[in-house]
């Protein structure tokens, strides 16, 4: 089972850690204390938080080029029959995958799970607002 740090969470939700904190003493998650005391977040607690929340707007007149690597939380699998769906959100996207359910199973990925998706394409797509 995969435990976050408070400034993970804060930055793979997009808010400050003080805003995590505050979550937690609400209630809004279960937290652990590690030996020297500090928070811990469980991963399916902050997947959920991750699909209950929109995604953050993306900043407007921003010029942007994705990479190809995403760094976040697994918020979905579905397996069925051969095939299965992974959902990682990554800050402002949700990426989704589909592979087999023979590879899910040997990731061992799970809502919660750290994961990185990386993306390989044979067209880019570069946006640029107008007027620029």
């Amino acid at each position: 089972m995969s435990e976050y740090r408070p400034g993970q969470v804060a930055e793979l939700v997009g808010v400050s850690v003080d805003t995590v904190r505050r979550w937690a003493d609400e209630g809004r998650f279960r937290t652990t204390r590690t030996a020297g005391g500090h928070r811990l977040i469980e991963g399916r607690d902050v997947a959920r938080l991750l699909t209950e929340r929109p995604p953050a707007p993306e900043p407007v007149g921003m010029t942007q080029s994705a990479r190809n690597r995403f760094t976040g939380v697994v918020t979905r699998v579905e397996r069925d029959g051969l095939t299965a769906i992974v959902e990682i959100r990554a800050g402002t996207h949700r990426i989704v995958s589909l592979m087999t359910c023979e590879g899910a199973d040997e990731l061992g990925v799970e809502p919660g799970d750290l994961a990185v998706a990386a993306v390989k394409a044979t067209n880019v797509i570069i946006e640029i607002p107008p007027g620029l």
